[in-house]
């Protein structure tokens, strides 16, 4: 939009008359409007109860904002601190809810290397194929729940059925839905069950097919282009100066992946690319989660056709239980047993940082040991808590429409952020 002094033009006319054409400024300025204070949230839709941003506004356009945590409140912190290591892991499950599993790798992963534990083969392709699964269904929810919030209804039912559909896999393998607690420290809660992997292959193909019908739906569509292309974009430079990993900062071109960068559980053996966003706008954030649920599903059928046999429990004592023959007939066995329920597994006095590519970027577990069974101190970087740092600046200067389709793009699972 031109400003008003470019858009005023002299008309002058043979009586020597000039009239000035005055521009939309001019106009504004002679409304004296003042800033009106909203709660955006929490019970807003597009906050889901679970978030709050204080807005001042012009009219539509936000001209401030201030994000406030606290409506999710887990103490995860805290509570832990009481627990065994084991017994943690419940607790992570309850961060981001929606890959509960990507936080039962994250945390157990950094308690093993706490232990300088190896864990066997298998339960590293084991682990990759549920945590890759785990990513897909995150990336649904993403999806899903910020489509309808622009108002696109119908895409949420496409993603969502196949979503129900894992939930029936991992339900069958873990024993739970929604918070599966299926890591253990140097092992896992059981193995596949028989046909297990051909199940998994089937919701894959499922996810992929739907997640291409979503795909047709939205791409042309005239008010989807409008309302997420170049709209809140975040360059490359403020994404990293905010601490942007995982899809977020991928949409603005840092090319950040920690399965890439750091690997772990043979990733760097995998066929599969980081995709990149090149404005890192809403479209972008939405778009590259398109992209990722496709490379995720390379990974599992990868990973399943190379599943290597064997244990899925390392055999050190620390951390495996002794088998029950062992614990019924046996005192050492019995001893062993006791001990590892009741005082829990004692990792070595110190302090150790270890992240993994969660759903959402970058999940990091900062543990202190006091050498005992139960962890001094437990911090955790979740990558939700640096988006919706973030978010107020992202939307100042644009509307609130804008505002809701951004907070969607951006993923914010409000269990990661007051700990």
């Amino acid at each position: 939009m031109k400003a008003a002094d470019e858009i005023k033009k002299p008309a002058t006319v043979e009586s020597e008359l000039t009239i000035t054409v005055p521009g939309p400024e001019d106009f504004y300025q002679d409304l004296h409007t003042e800033l009106m204070f909203l709660n955006f949230g929490p019970s807003h839709p597009s906050t889901h109860g679970t978030l709050r941003s204080l807005m001042a506004l012009d009219g539509e356009t936000i001209r401030a904002a201030i994000g406030e945590i606290g409506y999710l409140h887990r103490g995860f912190e805290k509570s832990v601190e009481h627990k065994t290591y084991n017994k943690v892991i419940p607790y992570t499950d309850r961060l981001n809810y929606c890959s509960a599993i990507l936080n039962n790798i994250g945390y157990c992963k950094a308690v093993e290397r706490m232990l300088d534990i190896e864990i066997p083969d298998r339960n590293k392709f084991i682990r990759v194929i549920v945590g890759e699964l785990s990513r897909m269904m995150d990336h649904l929810v993403c999806i899903g729940p910020n489509l309808v919030d622009l108002g696109a209804l119908t895409n949420l039912w496409y993603v969502f059925n196949q979503r129900e559909k894992a939930y029936d896999v991992l339900d069958k393998l873990t024993g739970a839905r929604l918070t599966n607690s299926y890591t253990r420290v140097g092992g896992l809660y059981r193995d596949f069950y028989d046909g297990c992997e051909k199940d998994i292959l089937h919701v894959v193909k499922e996810i992929e097919d739907a997640v291409g019908e979503v795909e047709k739906l939205i791409v042309k569509n005239q008010i989807f282009i409008d309302r997420t292309a170049g709209i809140c974009p975040v360059s490359t430079e403020d994404a990293i100066s905010w601490g942007f990993t995982g899809p977020t900062a991928r949409a603005s071109g840092v090319n950040l992946d920690i399965r890439k960068q750091e690997p772990y559980y043979y990733y760097d053996t995998f066929d599969w690319e980081v995709p990149l966003g090149t404005s890192g706008d809403t479209w972008d954030r939405i778009m590259i989660r398109f992209y990722e649920i496709r490379e995720s599903a390379k990974i599992i059928r990868q990973a399943i056709k190379n599943l290597p046999g064997g244990p899925i429990w390392t055999e050190d004592k620390r951390v495996k239980l002794p088998e029950k023959q062992e614990t019924y007939q046996n005192i050492e066995g019995l001893i062993n047993h006791f001990k590892l329920i009741f005082e829990g597994t004692r990792v070595p006095a110190g302090e150790i940082y270890d992240a993994t590519e969660a759903a959402n970027g970058e999940l990091g577990f900062y543990i202190t040991s006091d050498g005992s069974g139960y962890p001094y101190r437990i911090r955790v970087r979740p990558p939700c808590f640096m988006n919706f740092a973030a978010f107020p600046e992202m939307i100042e200067g644009w509307m609130i429409a804008d505002a809701v389709a951004t907070l969607g793009s951006i993923n914010i699972i409000a269990g990661e952020l007051d700990r």
